[in-house]
């Protein structure tokens, strides 16, 4: 139940077992033993954005028609490195239930760019 050493996000096996003074292998037969899975993470968002549909179907259309000649490039503006720091700490691992966390973060500063 304590935060994971150093500048990790989460605990590793290998991290746990040097915590605690035991090999990799319990660590990860005491987990499976009460069905932990401490990696796997669920979350979900529910866009208040009254054109969502729409522009959901634009954007899948030019994957699946795309316009000829065209290259259609993903860009995701929450990258791992920066989603890290969210806005309300998620709700702590229990036996059936993986870690959870909210869909929003913190910027820490960086600038929104557009290429129009």
């Amino acid at each position: 139940m304590e935060e994971p050493p150093h500048d990790t996000t989460h605990w590793t096996s290998a991290a746990m077992a040097e915590a605690v003074g035991v090999s990799v292998s319990s660590v990860q037969r005491v987990w499976r033993a009460h069905g932990l899975q401490p990696h796997p993470i669920r979350q979900f968002k529910l866009s208040k954005d009254s054109e969502f549909v729409d522009k959901r179907r634009d954007i899948v259309g030019l994957y699946v028609d795309p316009p000829a000649h065209a290259v259609v490039l993903s860009v995701d503006e929450k990258s791992q490195i920066q989603a890290l720091d969210r806005t309300q700490p998620g709700l702590p691992l229990r036996k059936g239930r993986a870690v959870t966390m909210t869909h929003d973060y913190k910027r820490h500063g960086r600038p929104r760019c557009s290429l129009r």
